[in-house]
């Protein structure tokens, strides 16, 4: 099968100061004096190798930190990467951070223009899918307000309609199904195993077991930005990333 996703020798390096002002005060009188700040190498992601498939769904797991939302920022071409190289073979859809694409001061009206249109679509294609993007994330009463009065569980719901109702050859979700009533769960999961029959391919971000073993074909273990393990035996490395959670 073709690689809809072919990530080769990618890493990530943020500079981080080693020691911070403690106030800007201080930060303000070191910049007039011409103090330099030292500053160290953080990898975020360090030599990631990784195709993932048309259709497949890869799972990626890994403690707070591990670098499974710089890895879906880099594929989702939001982030550039420090090294190597992403081949992405098709149109993305990324639900990487809740509120990311949208203005909190526009109405969920607006908001819809202004994300599908981020997300490649054409006014007509807008207008065409907006009855089915307000109906499926049951906001239809709120529609007209600012995003500012939403709660974040509204956001997600309002995000992951306008992403999915754009029909993406790739979907990318990081954690964006932990906010949210249990109903519009049910819901968000329906849709996504609609996708999995399409053929679509998705990068799924969960801390949650059950998830990754219902939707995965592949899982991708990180740790301190380095490939701890990766494979297709979905159940083993999802009950040995439990068992490693539960002993520390």
């Amino acid at each position: 099968m073709d690689p809809s996703i072919k990530i080769k020798g990618v890493s990530v390096r943020y500079r981080l100061a080693k020691e911070k002002p403690k106030t800007l005060q201080e930060y303000i009188i070191n910049r007039l004096k011409g103090r330099k700040m030292d500053y160290q190498d953080f990898w975020a992601l360090r030599d990631i190798d990784i195709e993932v498939c048309r259709g497949e769904t890869l799972g990626i797991i890994g403690h707070n930190g591990a670098g499974k939302s710089t890895l879906l920022k880099v594929v989702a071409g939001v982030l550039k990467p420090t090294d190597g190289t992403v081949l992405v073979n098709g149109k993305i859809a990324p639900l990487i951070e809740l509120g990311a694409g949208f203005d909190m001061e526009l109405t969920g009206v607006e908001n819809i223009y202004l994300n599908a249109s981020i997300l490649g679509l054409s006014r007509k294609e807008i207008k065409s899918r907006f009855d089915k993007i307000v109906e499926f994330s049951e906001l239809r009463e709120f529609i007209y307000s600012p995003l500012k009065s939403y709660s974040s569980g509204m956001v997600a719901r309002l995000g992951f309609s306008i992403a999915t109702e754009v029909n993406p050859d790739i979907l990318i979700v990081d954690e964006i199904l932990a906010v949210g009533d249990e109903q519009f769960k049910k819901k968000c999961n329906q849709r996504m195993l609609g996708f999995k029959e399409k053929g679509t391919t998705m990068f799924l971000v969960s801390h949650t077991m059950a998830d990754i073993k219902k939707f995965s074909d592949k899982v991708l273990w990180l740790d301190h930005g380095q490939i701890h393990a990766c494979g297709n035996d979905v159940d083993a490395l999802a009950e040995e990333y439990t068992r490693g959670k539960s002993s520390t």
